[in-house]
């Protein structure tokens, strides 16, 4: 394959942007996706998403819980193409029991959009989130949704966000009221007025250009009172907040503020807009021995997520890969790097939620799913030969620990399949103690157990239970010093269990015991957390 030259691999990497949408649930942040969908064509009128969706879900048991508790559980991927630039859109669970999940995906993007709902402003999974994109120093751009309705006042809405997230907080938009009084926004970065037109909210409304707040059109367009109110709180917001700084923002110390109604479309084009010109485009990757830059010539990737069964006749198994640099071409051929071996990549594909396209090219920043029957796990790296493993994509320690029980003991190796398989995909943490027969399921949130039970039901045929296990924790060990190890190993065995990569993991009945036994083997390492891959 030839090298292309590199201000043409150089325009591809800067035509990228690759973000992920957060929120709280019931923000607004599926209907916030819709709309931006909409503006890059992948859908034809509003409500496709949702309807896609269920769809999905009609054809998939497993996805009943979803529609029983209206709430989404895994990762979806959306490419669109828009004014010039490729949108690769990842929207994220919003349920905190699948916050591991929306790590994962915060890995393999570049920033974030956090959706905030006027009336509540920040939130608790709003906030466990950002911590989340603060671990990775993701940039994100603010959308304060639900202007149409009543809303808090937008300053104190401001200073919550630079209060609890310790965010320098810039307004790129304002609100011109709210609630039955809400008249549109001004753009505080372009000095353009965008008008709410309540009678035609599923219109795109047209911005009109200002030369600044005492442009003579303002006083046409705004009521005397909204514009006198409109130009004393920009006036304020111009003295209380630092001015915009794109290098502040990219390096996580900043965030834009953007105000508007994603169910109305209104600001919604404006969002966009942000992420186009603000939002940077493929970064480098964290990696040993050496970070990978998106503008090197070799192929790299790593996988960020696994999803299997999403077509359930067909048994699929689809890796998600986010490629860090070079030209990917269809059929080439990647080293595996973790088993040292060569795959060639055929049927590679572009998402737009469920739906698949074949993918015959693709660049830094985009996303594509790899078929494949369990070879491709989360954290495994992807190259065109060298030895690169992309970092920072770590197991959690999990908080709740069940025991697993078939109804039927004769399919023991149908149990042991369904959840290696479960393990893959990230969906459960899995122990085998190395005393006795059982599995040791471990999840962050209880809604994981029932999403895994249901899986195993419907995917599966097995009917099995959950038991309250003798464990209350689990820690991965480790020594420096091999013969520690060894005597640590053999005097704890009987609390000892491995993970589906066969790592060494401590089973504690309590916390006082994980704290007497780290007291008694002060050199033996116990990790809350364990690299992937």
């Amino acid at each position: 394959m030839s090298a292309l030259s590199a201000p043409v691999a150089d325009r591809h990497v800067a035509n990228r942007r690759t973000f992920a949408i957060i929120s709280h649930p019931d923000a607004g942040k599926t209907t916030l996706t819709e709309k931006l969908l909409l503006f890059g064509g992948a859908i034809q009128m509003a409500g496709e998403v949702k309807a896609r969706g269920d769809s999905r879900r009609v054809r998939s048991d497993w996805m009943a819980v979803e529609r029983e508790r209206g709430i989404s559980v895994s990762s979806a991927v959306m490419t669109f193409v828009y004014d010039g630039l490729t949108y690769n859109l990842l929207d994220t669970p919003g349920h905190q029991d699948f916050s591991e999940d929306t790590y994962r995906t915060l890995t393999a993007v570049d920033s974030a959009v956090m959706v905030i709902d006027a009336a509540k402003g920040i939130e608790t999974q709003t906030r466990k989130l950002f911590e989340v994109c603060r671990l990775r120093d993701v940039p994100i751009i603010t959308f304060v949704n639900k202007m149409d309705r009543e809303a808090r006042d937008p300053f104190d809405l401001m200073s919550e966000i630079e209060e609890q997230l310790a965010l320098d907080v810039t307004p790129a938009t304002w609100p011109i009221g709210m609630g039955r009084d809400f008249l549109g926004t001004y753009d505080i970065l372009n000095d353009t007025l965008l008008l709410f037109d309540r009678g035609e909210g599923a219109r795109v409304t047209e911005a009109v250009r200002c030369s600044g707040l005492d442009d003579p059109k303002l006083a046409e367009l705004l009521p005397a009172h909204a514009l006198a109110k409109l130009t004393e709180e920009v006036e304020m917001v111009r003295g209380l907040c630092p001015p915009f700084d794109v290098e502040s923002y990219r390096a996580g110390h900043l965030t834009p503020v953007f105000f508007g109604s994603a169910i109305n479309n209104f600001g919604v084009r404006e969002l966009l807009g942000g992420v186009a010109e603000l939002a940077p485009p493929p970064r480098p990757q964290p990696a040993e021995p050496r970070a990978i830059a998106p503008t090197e010539t070799k192929v790299a990737g790593f996988v960020f997520k696994v999803q299997a069964n999403m077509d359930p006749q067909h048994r699929d198994r689809v890796a998600f890969v986010r490629l860090c640099s070079g030209r990917f071409q269809r059929g080439m051929k990647l080293k595996h790097v973790r088993t040292g071996r060569m795959m060639a990549v055929q049927n590679p594909m572009f998402f737009l939620a469920q739906d698949r396209n074949l993918a015959e090219e693709a660049w830094p920043g985009d996303i594509l799913g790899i078929p494949n029957h369990g070879t491709l796990r989360i954290g495994d790296t992807l190259t065109e030969g060298e030895e690169l493993k992309v970092t920072g994509i770590p197991n959690f320690a999990p908080e709740i620990l069940r025991r697993v029980r078939l109804d039927d003991p004769m399919k023991s190796k149908h149990l042991k399949r369904a959840l290696e398989q479960m393990a893959d995909e990230g969906v459960t943490r899995v122990f085998k103690p190395l005393i006795g027969t059982d599995w040791i399921v471990g999840v962050v949130g209880q809604l994981q157990i029932d999403v895994l039970a249901e899986r195993i039901r419907a995917e599966y045929d097995l009917k099995m239970h959950f038991e309250q296990a003798p464990y209350e924790t689990a820690r991965w060990v480790s020594a420096d010093d091999k013969t520690l190890m060894k005597r640590f190993l053999d005097e704890v065995r009987g609390s000892l269990a491995e993970d589906h990569d066969g790592a060494p993991v401590f089973m504690a009945r309590n916390s006082w015991e994980l704290n007497r036994t780290q007291q008694d083997w002060p050199d033996v390492k116990f990790s809350a957390t364990r690299e992937q891959g």
